[in-house]
């Protein structure tokens, strides 16, 4: 035992060792500061008046988004008394490394140019929410992976994560930009594969039984991870937005979502469960779910009562999926959801994607003025329709869901 122990170390300080300096190697040779960060002037093969992911508005959200994705994504895979504190370390490596690696594959299909990667504060915006939906991922398979294969599964997610990202958003031209297909959905469904494949029955019953014991640590870092949600989740949703105008509307729409979600489980957990009022966890679970349901639909035009309506719904949905979804993924899928990423990210992404795509057919000059030309700019142009713009969004749907599941695949 202590030879195996030993062999896992050094199997964990080679991998990181291999990684970091390939990192480095590639940053050396690609990776330069992007024009409108530097002090000289714009080169000509570059359309500066376009790309300026680093106007003053940017640096703030590029903050409150790698805070986000620190503490609240960080401690949604610490709340197990047996994983946590090890869980909390391990979240912050992969963080640590997939950003990297997200800037670098982000690069490649972004912002490659006469073979260099031109990097800004939108670059880094962009490894964080693509960083993100590793962390949900990781938390589908908590407690059944050990760090050399969490590296492995953050190293092949990034770049399936990316190459989803590039063809919905540039591609096919799909309006998401609080990202509740390309990181909710696919971080959800991606760990579910995995999650299936890591399927051991021998040994999934006693394994269940450790990490559903919890302690009085899974509601400190509850605490501290919705108060951190409440607080940054609405610049984290916003954070790809076009333009200060354009962000307005996610802002609060997500707002009146999660506040309708909380409301919900302090509804429904009394009827579910022996406790007369919600732990920690569950209010938690409710308030990602409120959010992730706008994360297509927050910049569009939802209206304050829709997104509380919508916000209310998921908000029973997701206990719900806790209490009859969970127990049919474990018996008849053999999946084992650790963390409840179906239900938090999985169910609540799909929704809000269904939801997006039935606002778009309201996208007219009329209805949106001159926000169209920043949520639906190839409408305003005049070279879609609403309809076809409508079936864009549907169509994302099924393609994200099919690249989750070839990558857990390969990955698991």
């Amino acid at each position: 035992m202590p030879e195996h122990t030993a062999a896992s170390r050094l199997r964990l300080s080679g991998l990181c060792f291999l990684l970091q300096i390939l990192n480095i190697l590639l940053f050396a040779a690609f990776v330069r500061y992007s024009p409108e960060s530097s002090p000289g002037q714009c080169p000509s093969q570059l359309n500066c008046s376009r790309r300026n992911p680093d106007s003053g508005f940017q640096q703030p959200r590029s903050q409150g988004v790698h805070t986000q994705v620190l503490l609240s994504f960080g401690l949604l895979v610490a709340f197990l008394t047996r994983y946590g504190p090890g869980s909390a370390a391990t979240s912050i490596l992969i963080i640590a490394f997939a950003i990297q690696w997200a800037v670098l594959i982000q690069g490649i299909f972004y912002f490659l140019l006469n073979g260099k990667i031109y990097v800004g504060a939108q670059s880094m915006v962009s490894a964080d929410l693509c960083t993100a939906a590793v962390l949900i991922s990781t938390g589908a398979v908590l407690g059944r992976v050990n760090p050399v294969q969490m590296l492995l599964l953050a190293l092949l997610e990034v770049t399936v994560c990316t190459l989803n990202e590039f063809i919905l958003l540039s591609l096919m031209g799909v309006s998401d930009s609080g990202r509740s297909l390309t990181l909710h959905t696919f971080g959800a469904y991606f760990g579910l594969v995995v999650s299936r494949f890591l399927c051991q029955p021998h040994k999934d019953k006693r394994k269940r039984e450790e990490l559903q014991s919890t302690g009085q640590q899974t509601d400190v870092f509850a605490v501290v991870g919705t108060i951190f949600l409440w607080i940054f989740w609405p610049s984290f949703t916003s954070s790809t937005a076009v333009h200060n105008n354009a962000e307005n509307w996610a802002v609060l729409n997500t707002y009146f979502s999660l506040v309708a979600s909380t409301v919900a489980t302090f509804i429904l957990s009394p009827v579910l469960c022996e406790e007369s009022t919600p732990r920690m966890v569950q209010i938690q679970d409710a308030t990602l779910a409120g959010m992730a349901v706008m994360g297509m639909a927050g910049e569009m035009l939802v209206t304050p009562f829709g997104a509380l309506i919508a916000g209310f719904l998921v908000g029973l949905i997701s206990p719900l999926g806790f209490r009859f979804f969970t127990p049919v993924l474990r018996s008849r899928l053999k999946i084992q959801d650790t963390c409840g990423v179906h239900n938090i990210h999985g169910l609540p992404g799909v929704l809000g994607a269904l939801l997006g795509t039935l606002l778009t057919l309201l996208a007219t000059a009329d209805t949106y003025g001159d926000r169209l030309e920043l949520v639906f700019p190839l409408v305003a142009q005049g070279s879609r329709t609403v309809t076809h713009q409508a079936l864009m969004q549907l169509s994302a749907l099924p393609l994200t869901l099919l690249l989750a599941a070839l990558g857990g695949c390969l990955t698991g």
